[in-house]
């Protein structure tokens, strides 16, 4: 775990486990059924884990991104997604959003302009689907932060 101390697994306590994968099962379910595009979903789940620092959300949903067919391009810039224009509006509403909401602790507020921007290009469905995926990615960053989740082995 290089320099990490070993800590208490969080996922051991497999209701209060199950409750969280539940709320994504649902969440899925909502963007799916709101007709969200999943690759805006995959950004908005690494936009939040860039910001909180969760190293093995970064490697679950940049991989998860490139296997729904993201571009590289997009995940090495998206940490300045402001500078570029590779992103439609509906992602950078949804990626406004995401930090607005993660940053809440610091904030106290979301804007009225990104609140505004996101009910612009979202319908009512799309707009609650993207809120919960990022109350969600913010809940599973917080929990393998805490646990010091070690990321999956892997060949490559």
């Amino acid at each position: 775990m290089n320099g990490m101390t070993k800590r208490i697994g969080l996922g051991g306590a497999p209701e209060l486990y199950q409750a969280m994968a539940g709320l994504q099962a649902e969440v899925n379910k909502a963007g799916a059924n709101a007709g969200l595009d999943p690759k805006l979903l995959e950004l908005v789940k690494t936009r939040a884990s860039q910001l909180n620092g969760c190293a093995y959300c970064l490697d679950m949903h940049t991989r998860d991104a490139l296997e729904l067919g993201e571009s590289p391009r997009r995940l090495f810039v998206l940490d300045g997604w402001r500078e570029t224009g590779l992103f439609t509006e509906q992602e950078q509403a949804a990626l406004a959003l995401t930090e607005a909401m993660t940053k809440l602790s610091a904030t106290q507020a979301v804007p009225d302009d990104v609140y505004e921007q996101a009910a612009k290009v979202f319908t009512e469905d799309q707009y609650r689907a993207v809120a919960w995926e990022i109350i969600a990615i913010n809940s599973w960053n917080r929990m393998t932060i805490t646990s010091h989740t070690p990321l999956p082995k892997r060949d490559e």
